[in-house]
C-alpha cells in the first residue's frame, strides 16, 4: 500500500516549522509524496507530523525513503535489538546507564544560559543531513522541544558581521567548552575514550539550496580557530545570542504519535529541561540520515581533528 500525495503544508511560525497533514508515513510513500515533504522540509527546515502509529521498524523505512541511515549514535553501543539505527531518548535509561548525577554535567557546560541548544552531533566531520524523532510516550504537560532556524540567524547578522564570519573556522567535540574531572563518570570515560572532534566552517553552505547557515552551536562549538580564547568567547557568546533570539525558532508540543523531521544543516533545537524535577516518562526515538562534510563560503571543507565519519556502522570501540 503506497501513500498518495494528498498532503497539506501548514506553516506554524514566522521563520521556521511546518505541519504536514493528509500522509500515513507507516506505509511506502509515493515519489510525489516524498518529493513534497523534501521541499517542505528545505523551505521550513522543520516538519511536523501528528497521529502517526510508528514502530522502530517503520520509522526506519520512513527515513530510508530520504537517504542511508547512521548508526544510533557515536558513542550508544546498546541501540535496540536489530534496529541499531535507533537512539532511544528517555532520562530513566540515561540514568542506568551513567548514573543519576548524568544531568549534572551538562549543566556546568561554559555556555550555561545557551547549553541545551545544539545541531545533532556536530563532533563528527559529517554530523547528520537530517534527523527524525517520533514520540511513544509523552507527558500531558511540559518537555516540548524547539528549533531555531540558522539561515534567517544568518541574514540577520549586519552585512559586515556576515563577511567577518564567512572566513572563520570552529573545532567542535563533545562537552565543548567543559572541563572534565576524574569525578565526572561513565559518560565522560565513554567520551574521551571514543574521541570524536572536528573543524567546520562557521558558516556552512547548504548543499541543496545554497543558502549560507550559522553553523555554531552551544553544544558542540569548542572554539574559533585562530582567535585567541577571549576573542572566540566573545563570538561565540554573540553568536549564539543570534540565534537563540526567539523570532527565529518554533516550539513543539510533542503527543504520542507526534513526528518531527528536522534538517539538520540549517536548525540548532532545544531538548527540554523543564521535567527534571517531576516523576514522569518522556519517550522517543531518534533516526538520523548520514550527512557530509560541510562547507564554507570560501570553500572550505570540514576536516576531521579525531575520529572518523559518522556512517552506518558502529563508532564505539570502549
Amino acid at each position: 500500500m503506497s501513500s498518495s500525495s494528498i498532503l497539506a503544508v501548514k506553516r506554524v511560525a514566522g521563520h521556521i516549522g511546518a505541519e504536514i497533514t493528509g500522509v500515513d508515513l507507516a506505509h511506502p510513500l509515493d515519489p510525489t509524496a516524498v518529493e513534497e515533504i523534501r521541499q517542505a522540509l528545505l523551505a521550513h527546515k522543520v516538519v511536523f507530523f501528528r497521529g502517526q502509529n510508528l514502530d522502530h521498524a517503520a520509522q526506519i523505512a520512513f527515513a530510508r525513503q530520504f537517504g542511508e541511515l547512521t548508526h544510533a549514535h557515536p558513542h550508544e553501543d546498546a541501540p535496540p535489538e536489530e534496529f541499531p539505527q535507533i537512539l532511544t531518548i528517555d532520562p530513566r535509561r540515561y540514568e542506568e546507564r551513567y548514573g543519576a548525577n548524568y544531568r549534572e554535567l551538562y549543566r556546568k557546560r561554559q555556555y550555561s544560559y545557551y547549553s541545551g541548544w545544539h545541531t545533532d552531533v556536530t563532533a563528527a566531520v559529517n554530523p547528520p543531513a537530517a534527523s527524525i524523532l517520533r514520540a511513544e510516550t509523552v507527558p500531558e504537560f511540559g518537555g516540548d522541544t524547539q528549533w531555531t532556524n540558522l539561515v534567517a540567524a544568518y541574514e540577520g547578522l549586519s552585512a559586515p558581521l556576515r563577511d567577518f564570519v564567512d572566513g572563520l573556522r570552529a573545532e567542535h567535540r563533545f562537552l565543548a567548552g567543559y572541563q572534565t574531572t576524574d569525578e565526572d563518570g561513565e559518560l565522560v570515560k565513554r567520551i574521551n575514550d571514543n574521541l570524536l572532534v572536528s573543524v567546520h566552517p562557521v558558516v556552512r553552505v547548504h548543499p541543496e539550496t545554497g543558502e549560507r547557515a550559522l553553523f555554531v552551536n552551544p553544544g558542540f562549538t569548542d572554539h574559533i580557530v585562530g582567535l585567541s580564547a577571549r576573542e572566540s568567547r566573545r563570538v561565540l557568546e554573540l553568536l549564539y545570542e543570534q540565534i537563540t533570539r526567539p523570532e527565529y525558532t518554533v516550539r513543539f508540543r510533542w503527543q504520542p504519535g507526534s513526528v518531527a523531521f528536522w534538517d539538520n544543516r540549517a536548525t540548532a533545537h532545544l531538548a527540554p529541561s523543564d521535567l527534571d524535577h517531576l516523576d514522569v516518562q518522556r519517550t522517543l526515538h531518534r533516526v538520523t540520515l548520514i550527512g557530509d562534510r560541510p562547507v564554507g563560503p570560501d570553500g572550505f571543507v570540514s576536516e576531521i581533528v579525531a575520529g572518523r565519519e559518522f556512517r552506518a556502522e558502529a563508532l564505539v570501540v570502549a
